[in-house]
């Protein structure tokens, strides 16, 4: 039985993405496409997809489908508020959610099956699991730091997924990441703090996306580095997660270490 798949922000770089690989996975269909008012005319109609700027309306017309979306915070929570109403599956792979966010999502997961990752990466959180093995094994003598790189129109600063994973490097150590966490040194700053998790930001180009774990120890450094290659790599995993979610009940904020 094929699972229909609602897209939101269809004609933007992720949205028009999932939907090309959505019309290429014989086990989904695409059965609806959501836009800005301004922006549907982008959309290139396909036959048995229904295209609006309401996603209600979609609902309202498409049985038991997936939404996913990659949009912002704004925009995400907005869509969980509707996806409850009408309980409708959704996975969420936005980026830059407040912790106040991401408790009003809980409260959304609670009605209805929501998956939300930062990252969709299956490789980066593989290292969600393995850096803070590294980091206990090694030991206090090696410092931690982060370098991220994304395009030119990435909103949001650090990565959420530099975030997650220099948390999870942080509290091998029993550290809480905002107490420790520096994005921005400059000036006579002096010598780096031992208890310190720096996160370091780099902008440009179109980036998909670049991180580096670094641990700094004496007489050696140890670098370990994921680069996504193209968007498809994100797009899969939200199917991935697509397919996963709809044989799962609301009541808690699924993410992808419930689903590995």
């Amino acid at each position: 039985m094929q699972t229909s798949i609602i897209v939101m922000g269809a004609a933007g770089r992720m949205g028009s993405t999932i939907a090309h690989l959505v019309r290429e996975d014989a086990s989904l269909v695409l059965a609806g496409r959501v836009e800005q008012p301004s922006r549907i005319a982008e959309l290139a109609p396909i036959e048995g997809c229904m295209d609006s700027d309401n996603l209600e309306a979609l609902l309202a017309a498409i049985a038991t489908p997936v939404i996913i979306d990659f949009s912002s915070p704004v925009s995400s929570l907005a869509t969980a508020k509707i996806a409850a109403k009408f309980g409708a599956a959704h996975v969420i792979g936005t980026t830059g959610l407040s912790e106040q966010e991401i408790v009003e999502l809980c409260g959304y997961a609670a009605q209805t099956p929501v998956f939300w990752s930062p990252n969709m990466s299956v490789g980066v959180n593989v290292l969600v699991k393995i850096l803070p093995e590294l980091v206990r094994m090694l030991g206090e003598s090696y410092d931690l730091e982060m370098v991220e790189i994304h395009h030119n129109k990435k909103k949001d600063s650090p990565s959420g997924t530099a975030l997650r994973l220099a948390m999870a490097m942080v509290e091998a150590r029993g550290w809480d990441l905002k107490e420790t966490a520096c994005c921005h040194r400059e000036g006579i700053v002096g010598e780096r703090p031992h208890k310190e998790m720096g996160l370091q930001t780099v902008r440009g180009g179109d980036v998909v996306g670049v991180h580096t774990a670094y641990f700094l120890g004496p007489g050696e450094r140890i670098e370990i580095t994921h680069q996504a290659h193209s968007r498809d790599n994100f797009a899969q995993g939200a199917l991935r997660a697509a397919k996963w979610l709809v044989m799962q009940e609301s009541g808690k904020l699924y993410s992808m270490e419930d689903m590995l």
